[in-house]
């Protein structure tokens, strides 16, 4: 028998609930204000776009929070997810044995993505609340192609808002969706006052999350049965995430492992957190654990933005929330990972790399793609272009214990596969992929139009 490379749980091994790192943070999170009277926001302010269980979620302090039955039997068609050792890329970079990289897989659930963890619970709410139909927005195409299979699986009516230059790179995820019987259109679109707006001013304009966001939310609080659903970014969504981490503390067990170092891809936030804040309550407690947030060089939230209060959206719809962003004016390059193109970082997360508790580095996306041959090569799995970023900080972990001499066990998170994004291949294989750093003047430019709150 060779080495195990795979480590599985059973369908029991579950988890039943999701872990709320709310009620373990040293200190609490700045609240959510109100865009007009910048007062802290209270149910009945949230209940136009959410179900009154998620809003109870996203502020709850219970460390657990029970997954409802049908739920988890909807998780039950992907988790557990596998757990890796990757001995074949150690093998490719010449590792001695006392390096070890491991990573969670999240691309065998459905839609090839962590994205349904919580797109499921989310329609879920939303179906026994009475709500017959959602809106939100999409970048890469992960989050609204989940949100889709859900949908579909409850029996609610779904409209995406695809990011255009995502929507032009990845037409197979726009398939994907209405393959499950969504409505995917182009953002900015014609269908909405803020998409109008925009191609008004810009009728070539490749579109943000941000702009999405501003058209799924005045459809959601324009549209009767409809609620507004987000699949990163707020609490209750990092939360349903945790399902990824909780697994992996399982799994490392089984493995006689745990990570020195753990790696997520960081843009919205939410796979990232997924899978590190089951470890953090350790970290508090004294683990030396280091926990690294790698983002795109062209959308540097966390390495280069402000922490400050900002809009969710670049319309300005959404409630104020106290975040490392870029400027909710902000519209970055059009990068393959369309994943991690978003002005702003999750609360929860800018609040835990203020606290010191984790780390963030930017990575260029002709060394994330080069990262990922080395490892589609010899793990075999293509990435998606979000998680390269995360595979090359760990070969770089990897490649400096060993120039240190030092033992060494990484943890990443490989968020999903890349099997609907080979353009963004073919351009690095053809050497037209470019990276692009952002601008300061331009970061500063979008930083003039953060709303003025006094902390």
């Amino acid at each position: 028998m060779g080495e195990t490379r795979k480590f599985l749980l059973s369908e029991a091994d579950i988890p039943a609930a999701w872990y709320n790192i709310q009620a373990d943070l040293p200190k609490p999170l700045p609240p959510v204000l109100h865009p007009g009277t910048h007062q802290p926001v209270g149910p009945d302010d949230l209940a136009p776009l959410f179900p009154m269980e998620v809003i109870k979620q996203e502020v709850s302090q219970d460390r657990e929070i029970e997954i409802p039955g049908p739920v988890l039997d909807v998780y039950r068609l992907w988790r557990p997810t596998p757990l890796y050792r990757a001995h074949s890329l150690e093998k490719a970079l010449d590792l001695p044995a006392n390096i070890k990289i491991l990573y969670k897989y999240e691309g065998v659930s459905p839609a090839g993505s962590h994205k349904p963890n919580t797109a499921v619970p989310q329609a879920y709410y939303n179906k026994q609340e009475g709500v017959t139909r959602l809106a939100t927005e999409t970048g890469a195409g992960q989050w609204g192609s989940s949100l889709a299979m859900a949908c579909t699986t409850f029996g609610l009516d779904l409209k995406v808002y695809m990011v255009r230059i995502s929507y032009d790179q990845k037409p197979y995820r726009r398939m994907m969706m209405e393959t499950w019987g969504a409505e995917c259109v182009a953002s900015p679109s014609p269908d909405t006052n803020a998409g109008r707006a925009i191609l008004e001013a810009d009728p070539d304009s490749t579109g943000s999350l941000g702009i999405a966001i501003s058209e799924a939310v005045e459809d959601a609080a324009t549209t009767p049965g409809t609620k507004y659903s987000l699949g990163s970014v707020l609490n209750h969504v990092l939360m349903h995430q945790t399902v990824i981490g909780l697994e992996a503390q399982k799994q490392l067990e089984m493995a006689d492992a745990w990570p020195d170092v753990i790696v997520g891809c960081a843009g919205g936030g939410s796979n990232f957190a997924g899978l590190t804040l089951p470890f953090l309550k350790a970290k508090f407690d004294g683990a030396a654990t280091r926990i690294v947030a790698a983002e795109p060089a062209a959308c540097p939230s966390l390495t280069r933005g402000t922490y400050a209060y900002d809009f969710g959206d670049t319309a300005g719809m959404t409630p104020l929330v106290k975040m490392h962003t870029l400027g909710h004016t902000f519209v970055p390059a059009s990068i393959h990972a369309g994943g991690l193109r978003y002005h702003g970082m999750a609360p929860l997360v800018s609040h835990l790399y203020e606290l010191g508790a984790i780390e963030a580095t930017a990575v260029k996306q002709t060394a994330a793609f080069e990262a990922a041959i080395t490892f589609a090569r010899s793990e075999g799995i293509i990435p998606g272009p979000e998680p390269t970023h995360a595979i090359r900080v760990a070969i770089d972990e990897a490649l400096a214990a060993r120039e240190a001499g030092e033992a060494k066990t990484i943890l990443f998170g490989l968020s999903g596969h890349g099997n609907f994004d080979l353009t963004a291949y073919e351009r690095y294989l053809n050497g037209d992929l470019q990276d692009y750093d952002y601008p300061q003047e331009s970061v500063e430019a979008a930083l003039q139009s953060l709303p003025m709150v006094a902390d």
